[in-house]
């Protein structure tokens, strides 16, 4: 079966400046639940690499970030969709781990729970740390312009960067793959 990685905030739901840090903050983008739901049915494996820094800024707390994520599967499921993983890191910036993306250790983590080679795997984020996390894990790095795709876009090509695939949305990456894997 074929594996997609997601982000949360800004992929699957709408992304704030202060953080989304209660159930009730929670808001899915335009199409993102239905996304994920045609996904399913199309016998993608989903999982959901997300920063939390908010746990570690004492934003929010682990039940907080439990309420949410249940907030978010029960929408999925609803759906006809389903997440079989979701892996954060924790950490404030300033302690420099190995999980906080741009660093690749959640996507290491993703990969080995779910026995699987990262090697190649779509990682759609809406960030410059995800495109960089899924280079550096050599997974397929996938750029949405929802939440700070666009400034993302245009800061790689200030940068001359190399650029990612990149599509409108959330609903645009699963059409586009759900077509590669039915070929």
């Amino acid at each position: 079966m074929p594996v997609i990685i997601l982000d949360r905030d800004g992929v699957i739901n709408a992304d704030r400046p202060d953080f989304v840090k209660s159930a009730a903050e929670w808001r899915p983008l335009p199409g993102s639940v239905d996304a994920i739901a045609r996904l399913t049915r199309a016998g993608f494996r989903i999982a959901v690499a997300s920063n939390q820094s908010g746990l570690g800024r004492g934003l929010f707390d682990q039940a907080a970030l439990e309420s949410i994520h249940k907030k978010m599967l029960t929408t999925i499921r609803q759906a006809g969709g389903d997440i079989e993983l979701i892996e954060i890191c924790p950490h404030h910036p300033d302690e420099h781990c190995r999980c906080r993306k741009p660093e690749p250790g959640l996507l290491y983590a993703v990969a080995q729970r779910m026995s699987i080679d990262i090697r190649g795997v779509p990682c759609v984020g809406d960030s410059i740390r995800d495109i960089q996390a899924a280079t550096a894990a050599g997974a397929r790095p996938i750029l949405v312009m929802t939440g700070n795709g666009q400034r993302a876009l245009t800061k790689l090509q200030e940068k001359s960067a190399r650029m990612p695939e990149s599509f409108d949305h959330l609903g645009a990456v699963a059409d586009a793959l759900i077509d590669e894997h039915r070929l």
